[in-house]
């Protein structure tokens, strides 16, 4: 199980926790093989050369469908050179903002936005982060404008945004949550196309009056293209299983995520559906890479 991130992240957690269930499930040790650096793109290209006979999988992430228009070239096919087995997680973002700010929802804040052009800030965990691109889908959608201050990681925006330095931005729910609760940070609503188990009280954006919008977090597994279909859906069976356990339940809950478990041709539409909608995002906010 190839994990394109350093250690002790939270891909690396999904894929020890389910590696766990696949190494009870095929009598097997299953190892995990960090291979981080380039935004993902190093440990994705050794599953794409891989050998397709279901003994090297790629815990991939929504970076997988964000690669492919910010980067100029990759080598490799996000969509021709794999084969999805499963989504495993969902996770919501936050729209937060700085609780000097006066907006109590997020339509008061696309009207301040509105009434102020470019004068509001948001932070990012840095250019092409989920983060940063999310905030330009908002801009999009609202019709609004808003200044980018990207950040080296999610603790430093946050920080920035307790600190006042920004006045907007999308964070981790259950990241942020402690910070909500203390009364640093206003939260205005969650990202996901449904309301957030984590904090159900808050209204989605799309319900908070921005219709389409939805940005998520999430963990999946893809094969190597042309591994055999009799090989992918008993992966996708064990794995399904693996989610469905009340101990794997309740240590994702723990973290924010939301166990998914879809099928592979539902994975599949997903990431085909995915791509291009980031695509559209990143060509009109110019955040890319050469």
């Amino acid at each position: 199980m190839v994990v394109p991130f350093a250690a002790g992240g939270g891909a690396d957690i999904v894929a020890r926790l389910l590696g766990q269930k696949l190494n009870e499930a095929y009598r097997q040790p299953v190892v995990v093989d960090n291979r981080g650096g380039g935004t993902t793109i190093a440990g994705t290209d050794v599953v794409a050369k891989a050998a397709p006979d279901g003994y090297t999988l790629l815990m991939a992430t929504s970076a997988h469908v964000i690669n492919p228009s910010f980067f100029a070239k990759l080598p490799f096919d996000a969509v021709k050179d794999f084969a999805p087995v499963t989504q495993v997680t969902t996770q919501a973002y936050l729209l937060g903002v700085y609780p000097g700010v006066a907006a109590k929802s997020v339509q008061e804040f696309i009207a301040l936005a509105k009434a102020k052009p470019g004068q509001l800030n948001y932070a990012s965990g840095g250019n092409g982060n989920a983060t940063h691109l999310g905030a330009e889908l908002l801009k999009d959608l609202a019709g609004i404008e808003l200044t980018h201050v990207p950040y080296k990681g999610g603790g430093p925006a946050l920080i920035a945004l307790i600190s006042g330095e920004v006045a907007m931005l999308f964070s981790n729910v259950s990241f942020t949550l402690p910070q909500i609760k203390a009364g640093k940070v206003r939260a205005l609503a969650v990202t996901s196309a449904k309301r957030s188990l984590v904090a159900p009280e808050l209204p989605t954006v799309a319900e908070a009056g921005v219709p389409g919008f939805e940005l998520t977090s999430w963990y999946g597994v893809l094969a190597p293209a042309k591994t055999p279909k009799a090989i992918i859906a008993r992966l996708h069976d064990e794995i399904v299983k693996g989610l469905n356990a009340q101990d794997i339940k309740a240590r994702l809950a723990n973290d924010g995520n939301e166990s998914v478990g879809s099928a592979p041709a539902e994975f599949a539409a997903y990431i085909a559906a995915e791509i291009p909608k980031w695509a559209r995002v990143i060509n009109k906010s110019g955040a890319r890479m050469e």
